[in-house]
């Protein structure tokens, strides 16, 4: 059991619970209100535990965080934490499903219908690899999760279905344009082609197997996306 340590008190937050109920579930805070409903402090002390968790396991891991470290940097007293959370297990599950939610998020970009199918691929790797640098430290710690928590690994596995579905529809949609090998299952090519830029993400931006040079590692990924797919070399670019 992790020794009680002296925590700083939260103006916002005392230790008696925001409402009555039984503990709230794993998942969405708007599920979680079904069971618990959280006033406004709630919400936003609850809140501030992710975020301070995100940090903590960030920083120290997953099997090295502690709870009184979540609560000493969300600045809320120890008891706090479990009006919200059951434990770091809950808690690391709601980082994860809000940073998988983070990877496959819709941007404010709407292709262009002159777009050429080069530009949409190199887009797409150019998103995804943004998004999976900026957050690289906590997603190597769902990564490795991931490996023995089945809710972890639930929600890793949801991004890899949201971005191979999303490839699957593009890759059908080069075909009728008739820019893509008409030979390809696109459900074949989607699951592959995105399994190799999602460990090539891991290896590089997790585990620093190489260091690349960001603009060149798109162009790279996107050559071999579009080699794979049988797309027609690219006219040179002015």
């Amino acid at each position: 059991m992790t020794p009680a340590v002296p925590q700083p008190q939260d103006p916002q937050a005392s230790d008696s619970p925001e409402t009555a109920g039984p503990p709230a579930k794993v998942g969405d805070p708007r599920q979680a209100a079904s069971v618990r409903p959280l006033s406004a402090k709630g919400i936003r002390t609850r809140a501030r535990l992710i975020d301070a968790a995100k940090t903590v396991f960030e920083r120290d891991g997953f099997l090295e965080a502690r709870i009184a470290d979540i609560a000493q940097t969300a600045k809320i007293a120890l008891g706090t934490f479990y009006h919200y959370f059951d434990s770091k297990e809950e808690i690391f599950r709601e980082v994860a499903r809000a940073q998988e939610e983070l990877l496959t998020a819709p941007t404010e970009h709407s292709a262009a219908g002159s777009d050429s199918v080069w530009e949409r691929i190199r887009r797409s790797n150019r998103r995804y690899l943004e998004r999976y640098r900026d957050e690289a430290a906590i997603i190597g710690v769902i990564e490795q999760v991931s490996r023995y928590d089945p809710p972890v690994n639930e929600a890793r596995m949801a991004t890899m279905k949201h971005y191979v579905t999303r490839a699957e529809r593009a890759i059908i949609r080069m075909q009728k344009e008739g820019a893509a090998d008409h030979r390809l299952d696109p459900s074949f090519a989607a699951d592959a082609l995105g399994a190799m830029t999602a460990r090539f993400a891991e290896l590089w931006l997790v585990q620093n197997f190489r260091d690349y040079d960001f603009d060149e590692a798109v162009e790279q990924l996107t050559i071999l996306w579009a080699n794979a797919l049988g797309v027609r070399p690219e006219p040179p670019r002015s």
